[in-house]
Parts: C-alpha cells; sequence; structure tokens
C-alpha cells in the first residue's frame, strides 16, 4: 500500500457526531448513557439535577412528530419532572456566565495587551480539532468553561453550599445537542468541585428515547417551567444554540462595557445566519471591533489559515467565534435524525435556528448582564467576572495534542 499511495489519513476524531446524522445506513449510533441516568434516578442517596441546553427545545419535538421548528420547552421540562429529576434547571443561566465571563475576558484582553483574536470555547468538538490540527491558536482560545460545565460547576460548589449538600450527593446530567459533551465531561480541569463538573451528558435523542420508553405521552403534556433559582435565563443566552448566537450575545455585554452606557439597539443581525464564515466590524467609541464567526470544521480551518496567512480581509479581527457543527448546536451530531428528502428540502440549521431567535425577540431579558439569577451569583459568590474565584471554578486549560497519521 505504501508503495502505491504517498498521502496521509489523519486519524483523529474530534466526537462532533456529524458522521451520525448523515448515515445512510443508520449503522453509526453514539454511546448511549440512559442506563447510567436510570441508576442515578433510582439512588435514593442522589441529588439527581438536569439541565437543558437551548437547541434541545428546538429540536427534541421532532422525536414526537411535532413540526421541524416547534419550541417544546414547557412539555420537556414536564417529562423531565416525571421521569424523575429532582431538579429540572436552564443552561441559559449557565450561558450567561459564560457570557459575562468570556465578555470580561475579551476586554482584558484588548486592553491589557493579550493574545488576541479571542476565540470562543463553548464547542468541544471544535475545542479537540483546535487541539490536534490548530495548536498554534490554542493561546488564542478563551479559557472559561463551556455554559455546560460551568452550570455543572456551579451546581456542585454554590447550589451545593446553598443546599448544605455533599457534592458527592450531587449526580450532574446535561441534556444536550452535542456528542462531543460527552468526551467534555471526561477533560482534565474540568472538576471544581474535585469531582466531574457534569457526571454524564446525554442527546437530544436520548432524552426522546427516555421519554418514550416511561410511556410518557408527550405531546398531550401541559408546560411547566423550569426550578428556580435558575429558571431565569437572557435572550443572549437562548441564541448561543446558533451560528453567531454566543458573538451577538458577546457583542450586547461588551459594547456596553466600552461605552459606558445602556445598549439600546442589542440585535447585532450582521453575525446571524448559516453562511459558513461571517465577517461584521462594530465601531464602538474609540474602538473599531472587527469580529468573524465560523461554524463547521471546515469552515474554520479555512478561516484559521486566511488568519495564518494575513488574509486582509480578516485583518484585526479580534474575537472569532467557531462552532464544530454547521449551523451551530442546533444541528449538532446529537440531534433528531431526519432522512435525505427533509434534510434536502428544509435548511434543519435554520428552521430549528429561528425557534432560538424567537425566544429571544419575545423575552423581556435579552442581555446576559441583566440576568438576576447570575447577578446573584456574583453578589454572593464569585464576587466579580474573571475574580479569583471564578478563575478556579468556572475557567478551564487546553492541550496541544499531536496528530495520529496513518500512511495509505
Amino acid at each position: 500500500l505504501k508503495e502505491n499511495f504517498d498521502y496521509e489519513v489523519i486519524c483523529v476524531c474530534v466526537n462532533c457526531g456529524q458522521c451520525i446524522n448523515v448515515c445512510p445506513t443508520g449503522a453509526l449510533q453514539e454511546h448511549r448513557s440512559i442506563d447510567e441516568v436510570m441508576g442515578a434516578l433510582y439512588d435514593p442517596e442522589k441529588h439527581v439535577i438536569v439541565q437543558t441546553a437551548p437547541a434541545v427545545r428546538a429540536a427534541l419535538g421532532e422525536e414526537f412528530g411535532n413540526p421541524i421548528g416547534t419550541d417544546v420547552t414547557g412539555k420537556m421540562v414536564t417529562a423531565l419532572r416525571m421521569l424523575g429529576f429532582d431538579k429540572v434547571f436552564d443552561t441559559d443561566t449557565g450561558a450567561d456566565l459564560t457570557l459575562m465571563e468570556e465578555g470580561t475576558e475579551l476586554i482584558d484582553r484588548i486592553r491589557g495587551g493579550g493574545v488576541l483574536p479571542l476565540i470562543t470555547s463553548c464547542s468541544p468538538g471544535w475545542i479537540k480539532f483546535c487541539e490536534h490540527y490548530f495548536p498554534d491558536f490554542v493561546d488564542n482560545l478563551s479559557t472559561c468553561k463551556s455554559p455546560q460545565q460551568m452550570f455543572g460547576a456551579v451546581v456542585k460548589t454554590y447550589y451545593a453550599e446553598k443546599m448544605g449538600w455533599d457534592p458527592k450527593d450531587i449526580y450532574m446530567v446535561s441534556a444536550i445537542p452535542c456528542t462531543a459533551k460527552k468526551f467534555e465531561v471526561t477533560r482534565p480541569d474540568e472538576c471544581a468541585a474535585g469531582l466531574p463538573d457534569v457526571d454524564v451528558a446525554i442527546t437530544t435523542r436520548e432524552v426522546g428515547r427516555m421519554i418514550q420508553k416511561a410511556g410518557i405521552d408527550f405531546r398531550s403534556l401541559e408546560d411547566e417551567k423550569f426550578d428556580d433559582p435558575f429558571a431565569i435565563g437572557s435572550g443572549a443566552g437562548a441564541i448561543f444554540g446558533a451560528t453567531g448566537g454566543v458573538m451577538e450575545a458577546a457583542l450586547r455585554y461588551a459594547a456596553e462595557v466600552i461605552l459606558g452606557k445602556k445598549l439600546e439597539k442589542v440585535d447585532f443581525t450582521e453575525v446571524r445566519g448559516t453562511e459558513g464564515i461571517k465577517l461584521a466590524s462594530y465601531k464602538l467609541g474609540d474602538l473599531d471591533v472587527k469580529v468573524a464567526v465560523a461554524s463547521s470544521t471546515g469552515m474554520a480551518k479555512k478561516l484559521l489559515n486566511m488568519i495564518r496567512n494575513g488574509d486582509e480581509a480578516v485583518k484585526d479581527v479580534i474575537f472569532i467565534e467557531i462552532m464544530g457543527c454547521p449551523g451551530g448546536c442546533v444541528n449538532g451530531g446529537g440531534q433528531p435524525i431526519q432522512p435525505a428528502k427533509v434534510r434536502m428540502n428544509t435548511d434543519l440549521r435554520a428552521v430549528r435556528a429561528a425557534v432560538l431567535y424567537r425566544d429571544d425577540a419575545e423575552e423581556s431579558l435579552r442581555k446576559s448582564q441583566d440576568n438576576l439569577a447570575v447577578q446573584t451569583l456574583y453578589k454572593e459568590f464569585f464576587g466579580e467576572p474573571n475574580s479569583h474565584k471564578a478563575h478556579e471554578i468556572l475557567h478551564t486549560s487546553y492541550i496541544k495534542r499531536e496528530i495520529g497519521r496513518a500512511h495509505v
């Protein structure tokens, strides 16, 4: 073989799960964690808590025959309670917290001469891709944990302390649209309480299977609300699930800090849409903020090579959002699988993302910094964004990995 072929196959999986979504025979599946979760639910010694990512509510209904683009937040909460979870929390709170930390980190790097451009760290598939293929950009990555991990860390530190619980008795479950999150929960430096921040991550598909196996008639359920104190989520937190959403949410925060006044216009529509790469520039006082958004590892590769090569189009970009999946989390590797005839005629990315943008538009609370739950966290526990305590609990580190190569 080596005599006949002189190219290399790079043997690295980044756990994004896109292969599952497009496998024509259904032979590929994620590692299922349902039995682990059910075991915890039957353990009387455990406080079993579930957090749900925004993209889950935008697609879970598809598992039960709802039209694509149906928001099933209330029914999802009801079903999870019926399954036996002690608390059902909204990961939007974790997204708002991530935004406060990441936005502050961006401003600190701009003002303090830190490594720029700053690149988002919410997508674990992208993080692993960066560690393997672009290790020279690892120092550009935000040190912020993802919303999933931040939320788990908060539950096992602040919330455990507030409730008088031993963190060892908390079993933290994430319901997520992403298979790479299953890898993320095992990463080092994701254990603020000396235990994994999140014990297990289950996909939207797994949530659907659990509800079906329990015999719950999902479509007939009444709507219920998330549990306090983490029932509050801003519109900015909701749009994290769509490509460009993290960028827009960050701009809503950074603009207020840089300008020193309340932001009246909160829609940064230039970074919305399903294009693979989006570029935009904003004038904030005396500062020109040039940003870039990429979704999919292919577009990430293209964008970062443009930066490496000094392409004029990306010159002076100071902030980059990258999602490992095309269209962002709404099109994650753990979302409901639609047949090819549907994928060919419906842009799943746009239709599911529209759910999150509707939530944002209808929400009275549209900026992460206005989230009272997050304000309380800083007042009672962290002090301020990027404080020493916040860094210990909410931030992480990365690895410059070697790429395994096999000649074929």
